[in-house]
């Protein structure tokens, strides 16, 4: 383990947004291959005004985080996940997926070479890490690119909802975030670029976020436009929504599997309908950004759903599934084999 300076910021202050660091990893597809990339400290990015990420939004990243554990390591959580999963997305979007054996080894070399900027232990806040990869090369007609960069940058961060712990209430959106047989289930930028509209008119309207129904029917729930939702039946059980059109959310599957072999809680991904969203006792959106926030309301056109976990502080389950998630990233609690990546 070694003693980094860390770097002068204040640690309790940070929000979430972007903080330049030192260093980040290039790598650049052409002529069929992967080169073996670089650390660089430019942050931008040079590029043709007609690259296929500009004209067609041919783009996918990631997030992950760093942590300073409870005994001063340094850690990444579960970055093997999210490798296999831009894997997935890379291949529908057309892209050379970059290797996954490499995807970590670029995340571990960013995250040593920025070492002071993951904050202290204690402080909530944490070295938040961005992988993305994207169309480089010129492309006029619809088609994809035959040149892509793979970049790396790490920025670290504070509560992605700025009151933390705080109950947040949802809106049911009229928009939908996917088609039923669209990217839904990939990490494609164009899926955020969808919901942008929607959530500024959402917080506006003084709500957290959105809530989106399925596309075709709109009569169940699928996800939020940053996060997967859980639910909380009144006797107990973890319910998670089961859809094709959603993302599959690393922290939400580790989230289940800490319900059933850490709390001992029936954990159940199924269908979930709008109607019996009322039925439930508490709520809570996961992902990386947030872990997993709760929500103390969802206002559907008017009909407030209020949860009796209620809006001043997270329900019991929820609290624990947090506090248990959390506890393993900070090496407080045993981690399944696996999870947690030493870095330093």
């Amino acid at each position: 383990m070694q003693t980094v300076e860390k770097a002068n910021i204040n640690w309790s202050e940070l929000g979430f947004g972007y903080y330049k660091t030192d260093k980040r990893f290039v790598s650049m597809y052409k002529d069929g291959k992967w080169d073996d990339g670089a650390l660089i400290d430019d942050p931008n990015i040079v590029m043709n005004e007609c690259a296929c990420v500009l004209q067609y939004a041919q783009t996918c990243f990631e997030g992950m985080k760093a942590y300073e554990t409870v005994d001063g390591h340094v850690v990444v959580f579960r970055p093997d996940m999210n490798a296999q999963r831009m894997h997935n997305t890379a291949l529908r979007l057309e892209m050379p997926p970059y290797p996954e054996d490499k995807f970590v080894e670029a995340i571990e070399k960013v995250v040593k070479a920025n070492l002071k900027y993951v904050p202290p232990y204690g402080t909530g806040a944490s070295l938040y890490i961005r992988p993305y990869l994207f169309g480089y090369s010129p492309v006029m007609g619809v088609k994809p690119a035959n040149e892509f960069m793979f970049r790396v940058f790490v920025s670290p961060v504070g509560p992605y909802f700025k009151g933390g712990s705080k109950p947040i209430t949802l809106k049911v959106s009229d928009f939908d975030r996917a088609a039923p047989r669209g990217t839904g289930d990939v990490k494609a930028g164009l899926n955020y670029a969808m919901s942008l509209h929607a959530g500024v008119l959402a917080h506006k309207e003084g709500y957290n976020e959105n809530l989106y129904l399925d596309p075709k029917t709109r009569t169940k729930v699928e996800e939020t436009g940053g996060a997967n939702i859980l639910f909380i039946t009144k006797d107990g059980k973890v319910v998670t929504p089961k859809s094709s059109s959603i993302l599959p959310s690393i922290t939400r599957r580790s989230l289940m599997y800490v319900a059933q072999h850490y709390l001992g809680l029936e954990a159940e991904e199924r269908e979930v309908y709008m109607d019996e969203v009322k039925d439930f006792a508490e709520c809570g959106l996961c992902g990386t950004a947030a872990v997993i926030s709760p929500v103390g309301k969802i206002v559907d056109h008017g009909r407030e759903i209020a949860f009796p976990s209620g809006m001043e502080k997270p329900g019991k389950t929820i609290q624990k599934l947090y506090d248990t998630l959390t506890g393993i990233q900070y090496g407080k609690i045993e981690a399944p084999e696996g999870w947690i990546r030493r870095i330093a």
